[in-house]
């Protein structure tokens, strides 16, 4: 019988569990189920193949908290279009509200 990734992928959420470590599953690429983690300052993403292999990549934060500055960052670094992205965050007001 063929081994199939799947056995482990239950092994792997069993022990989460077990440990009360919360995730939540995705499905990005053909033939893999994803388990994204976050904890304290990280986040892992393991996807598991069909064939049996695990992949695991692992983020892990350098504990510095920004505000709301940072967001013209963010879309000048992955928006579709530059230069209107630039115009739009100096111009855009972001507030919360309670």
């Amino acid at each position: 019988m063929k081994n199939h990734g799947f056995g482990k992928l239950v092994t792997f959420l069993n022990q989460l569990e077990q440990e009360r470590i919360s995730y939540t599953l995705s499905h990005h690429r053909d033939q893999t189920i994803m388990v994204n983690v976050a904890v304290a300052g990280e986040q892992w993403e393991v996807e598991f193949f069909e064939d049996g292999s695990v992949e695991v990549e692992r983020f892990v934060s350098n504990a510095k908290i920004n505000g709301e500055e940072v967001f013209s960052e963010l879309f000048a670094m992955y928006s579709d279009s530059k230069s209107h992205s630039a115009k739009l965050t100096q111009n855009a007001k972001f507030t919360t509200t309670t």
